[in-house]
């Protein structure tokens, strides 16, 4: 169970650029349950413990870390489920859903070159749109439908990390920016659904990261947002005004602060 009142945070993508460098930074200030498919993030986790070897019975701060690495291809039947069940158990709740994992594959020649556009649409829908809304569903279904006076009290939100992209047109990125379109359309329709037992649903669009914005800075956008009380809109991080599209949600509000 978790302990002290730190909040527990649900991370997909956890060993990816923007996961690692939220464990980083935010491992003390929330108990992590870091999802990845390979590499772990590079913070103190129940995979890791350290020992000073100047005094090697003393406590070591890294070690009160409370990141809980679990290794899973999201993909694959059944295994959302026995991520939010490990959690669950780990912790006994979730306050922060951050639904950051994602599938990229560009296609420079464009979607009629070959099949090859073909056959990655079901990779690029399956993680970046199916996998955000299962975790949604899960969470719900198993700890939030029933809870509002607790969701509403720990302000229990989900963050999902959508992209630029979803409102702009980069060449190759075709099969990309529709899945992360349909992500900012599902954060809104989840936000107004489960408005009714208190849980938030949000998403970030960052620029390219950390080409044009800072990693930290779209990590540190996440924290805003579950710091906040908003719910339902889709904030640019890193984005400049003449790439913002009013009509489809994007805002400056959130992170947009040189780091």
């Amino acid at each position: 169970m978790s302990t002290g009142e730190r909040r527990v945070c649900l991370l997909t993508g956890a060993s990816g650029t923007l996961g690692d460098a939220f464990c980083r930074a935010y491992y003390r200030d929330y108990d992590i349950v870091a999802v990845c498919r390979t590499h772990t993030p590079a913070a103190p986790s129940q995979l890791e413990w350290y020992v000073d070897p100047l005094a090697p019975d003393a406590a070591v701060p890294e070690n009160d870390s409370r990141i809980f690495v679990v290794r899973s291809d999201l993909t694959q039947p059944g295994e959302v489920e026995r991520v939010v069940d490990l959690a669950l158990a780990r912790f006994g709740h979730v306050d922060l859903l951050v639904n950051n994992a994602a599938h990229i594959r560009l296609h420079p020649r464009g979607i009629v070159d070959g099949d090859a556009a073909l056959a990655d649409f079901d990779p690029h829908f399956a993680l970046n749109v199916g996998v955000p809304l299962r975790f949604s569903a899960r969470l719900a279904q198993r700890c939030w439908l029933h809870a509002g006076p607790e969701n509403r009290a720990r302000n229990r939100n989900i963050v999902n990390v959508s992209s630029i992209s979803g409102s702009e047109v980069y060449p190759g990125q075709t099969l990309y920016s529709a899945s992360k379109a349909a992500l900012n359309q599902l954060t809104r329709n989840i936000a107004a659904e489960f408005a009714e037992f208190g849980v938030r649903a949000n998403a970030i669009a960052p620029n390219s990261f950390p080409t044009l914005v800072p990693t930290e800075q779209v990590a540190r956008a996440i924290v805003e947002l579950d710091a906040s009380d908003g719910t339902g809109a889709v904030y640019g991080v890193g984005v400049e005004l003449n790439q913002v599209d009013e009509a489809d949600g994007l805002s400056l509000r959130l992170a947009d602060a040189d780091p």
